[in-house]
């Protein structure tokens, strides 16, 4: 008998894995799935996104059961793609998103492999700039609109950037600041 608790599904004592990830700028991807002896097992693929054709689903969880519980993202990714038939389009979502799906089952996706990261090099900006950046890049990261970022600043003044949870007063001598010439 399967019983939900605390969002996990218990068969025969073992927790039921289940893993989640949402494309930037596509669809939900959903991988349950068990560990036996160390393999994939009862692999089961859902989520919001569009798959052609319908029996590719299938497909997609035959390729991943058996698996070894160290797959690595690309070795996941890899299955996928060699299960798919010639013709399957998938829409809003990749054998790249199945892969960090399932890492994150595995409470794995913690690794640098399992994001495909963007790097923005640093560029010589206002320091009030480079803040609006950041906190417009990090709303973006953080609502599924554009995939992980890591930025570098450079800035064109001297500088002194206060967190939302520092104080000015705490944190900056104000004459310093006016005797130097400080953007704070």
């Amino acid at each position: 008998m399967e019983t939900m608790t605390s969002s996990m599904a218990f068969q025969h004592g073992e927790p039921r894995l289940h893993g989640e990830y949402k494309v930037p700028g596509g669809k939900l991807v959903v991988v349950d799935l068990d560990l036996v002896d160390g393999r994939f097992a009862n692999v089961s693929l859902s989520g919001d996104f569009f798959l052609e054709p319908d029996e590719a689903l299938m497909d997609i969880n035959r390729a991943l059961t058996g698996l070894p519980e160290s797959s690595t993202p690309a070795e996941i990714s890899a299955a996928v793609s060699a299960a798919l038939p010639a013709d399957s389009v998938l829409f809003g979502f990749s054998a790249d998103a199945v892969a960090v799906a399932v890492r994150r089952a595995l409470s794995k996706a913690s690794g640098w492999a399992d994001h495909q990261w963007e790097v923005i090099p640093p560029s010589v900006l206002p320091t009030r700039l480079n803040v609006a950046l950041d906190e417009v890049l990090t709303e973006q990261v953080g609502a599924g609109l554009r995939n992980p970022t890591l930025r570098f600043w450079d800035w064109e003044e001297p500088s002194v950037v206060i967190g939302s949870f520092q104080s000015f007063r705490n944190e900056v001598d104000p004459d310093g600041v006016a005797r130097h010439g400080i953007t704070v």
